[in-house]
């Protein structure tokens, strides 16, 4: 009797480990079905992100869901005297939302506080020399993200992100996708992908545009992808993630298949946005 109580538990347990993911969709889904953002909140959205502005309806209903979710599920802390306000909250996890738009909850499942401070940040950093040598120093900082779900960010540098919405750059695009990038356990450029096939062909177009972009950097030819995007794999998806929707024509005239393999990952195409 005692043995089949105990196959049954365990049986019970496997049962709720494998639908819980379902289970607690539907948990969030009812604990936030009546939740919406206010007029004052979507006024703040339509004057301060221009993304938010070119949406259809049904869009914006969706991003508004996720901002609900994302502002109630993960942590703000305001760093360095800056006295966090909703409005703050809003347009960062608007902003971190878009490039989730598509997906379903749970958002950025490693992301557990987002850090914001008034303006650039200095940060400690170590570094090593041929020789071995260990040295200590401070280095001038916009946002960082932390394998371990940590975010952080310049609040001047994220409204300008909004404020010049097609120069290429955006902090909490580039940030996020660093996240989006580290769901897979590793930070090399390549996020979280369906099968084997689709990381074959990620593999094969996005090593050549990481190729082609050092080789333009190097010998001083055009590019609309930002130079920094050279420094490793890693920061080209970042960045890359900032053309992307802030210059989704230019990319795809200069490369039409990573414009295409972007598409298809983030099941949007930004070009209508602009």
């Amino acid at each position: 009797m005692i043995n089949g109580l105990l196959i049954l538990t365990l049986l019970a347990f496997v049962v709720i480990y494998w639908r819980w993911p379902s289970i607690q969709n539907q948990l969030w889904q009812k604990k936030y079905q009546a939740t919406l953002l206010n007029e004052n909140q979507k006024t703040i959205l339509l004057r301060s992100m221009p993304i938010y502005q070119k949406m259809t309806d049904a869009e914006r209903q969706k991003l508004e869901r996720h901002i609900v979710w994302f502002l109630n599920e993960k942590c703000f802390v305001g760093c360095d005297g800056l006295v966090l306000n909703d409005a703050m909250k809003l347009i960062v996890a608007a902003d971190a939302c878009v490039l989730v738009l598509n997906k379903p909850w749970p958002l950025y499942q490693n992301v557990k506080e987002i850090l914001l401070y008034p303006s650039a940040y200095y940060a400690a950093q170590t570094s090593r020399d041929g020789a071995g040598l260990v040295s200590y120093h401070n280095t001038v900082r916009q946002g960082e993200s932390w394998p371990g779900g940590t975010l952080v960010l310049s609040w001047h540098d994220v409204l300008e992100g909004n404020r010049l919405p097609s120069d290429g750059h955006n902090l909490v695009f580039h940030e996020f996708a660093h996240q989006l990038d580290q769901e897979t356990g590793k930070t090399t450029g390549t996020p979280l992908l369906t099968s084997s096939a689709d990381y074959k062909e990620w593999g094969r177009v996005f090593s050549h545009a990481f190729t082609q972009l050092k080789s333009h950097v190097a010998y001083n030819m055009p590019h609309v992808i930002h130079s920094y995007g050279a420094t490793n794999e890693a920061e080209f998806f970042a960045v890359l993630t900032e053309t992307f929707l802030e210059k989704p024509s230019e990319l795809r005239q200069y490369d039409p298949q990573i414009y295409r393999l972007l598409v298809n990952y983030y099941q949007f195409d930004p070009i209508k946005w602009h």
